[in-house]
């Protein structure tokens, strides 16, 4: 490669490189107060194996899966500003995905001791 060829490569790449910085992902769910994310609308409530979810607003779906993959509960169309459930199986670790009666939703990770 030429001199000026190699030179306008970089800047080509220095330029691509600026412009997908920029690039910033920011959900809905996400979106900045004052700078900080704005606090989720629901709480996660632990009491041994008993986990009780409360939501400011109706929850339309609920899915809780293990960290292995296996899914252990899923309702639909729950209609409730809470739910409550027992975990039957012996893992530690699970994840909560929940969704709102607007449609957004929020994932969560819980640890069981």
């Amino acid at each position: 490669m030429t001199f000026l060829s190699r030179k306008a490569f970089a800047c080509l790449l220095i330029l691509l490189a600026t412009a997908f910085s920029a690039v910033e992902a920011n959900p809905a769910h996400d979106t900045l107060i004052n700078g900080l994310p704005s606090p989720k609308p629901y709480k996660v409530l632990t009491s041994g194996k008993h986990i009780t979810v409360k939501c400011e607003k109706d929850i339309n779906r609920i899915m809780v899966w293990t960290a292995s993959g296996n899914r252990f509960v899923e309702e639909n169309h729950v209609n409730a500003s809470y739910y409550s459930f027992d975990v039957t199986i012996r893992e530690r670790y699970f994840f909560l995905m929940l969704e709102l009666k607007d449609g957004t939703r929020y994932t969560q990770k819980i640890g069981l001791p």
